[in-house]
Parts: structure tokens; C-alpha cells; sequence
């Protein structure tokens, strides 16, 4: 019999942080935007030099975290 699989949901699946890009330091995932066109924004800290980055993840309809299709 063969075995399911359950896929995650995409806002679940680990990520790695990204490089600092002044200082190279290790950054910290600090929060998710949820944008109403079903993008995702992962904003990101570094602890050593206090940027912000914002990464826009963008799923195809059928990933959606919110379950709308476009």
C-alpha cells in the first residue's frame, strides 16, 4: 500500500537566514506579513548592526497560505 505524504505549508517550511548585508552577521527572522494580494514578508533583523530586510515571497495560487486563488 503505498504511503501519503502531507505537504507543509509553505509558510512552514524552514528557511535560511540571510547574511547581513553590512556587517555579515547572521539575521534573525523577526516577523511574516500576510500582503491581501497573497504575498508573503519575511522581515528579517541582524542583532549586530540593527538593518532590516524584507524578502516579498510569493507563492503560485495553489501554495496560497490564505487559500485564495487568484
Amino acid at each position: 500500500m503505498p504511503e501519503s505524504f502531507c505537504r507543509p505549508e509553505p509558510s512552514l517550511i524552514p528557511i535560511k537566514p540571510p547574511q547581513c548585508p553590512k556587517c555579515q552577521g547572521r539575521m534573525m527572522l523577526s516577523r511574516i506579513e500576510h500582503n491581501p494580494g497573497g504575498e508573503v514578508v519575511r522581515i528579517f533583523d541582524c542583532s549586530q548592526c540593527a538593518y532590516v530586510q524584507k524578502l516579498l515571497i510569493e507563492y503560485p495560487a495553489s501554495a496560497r497560505p490564505d487559500g485564495r486563488l487568484a
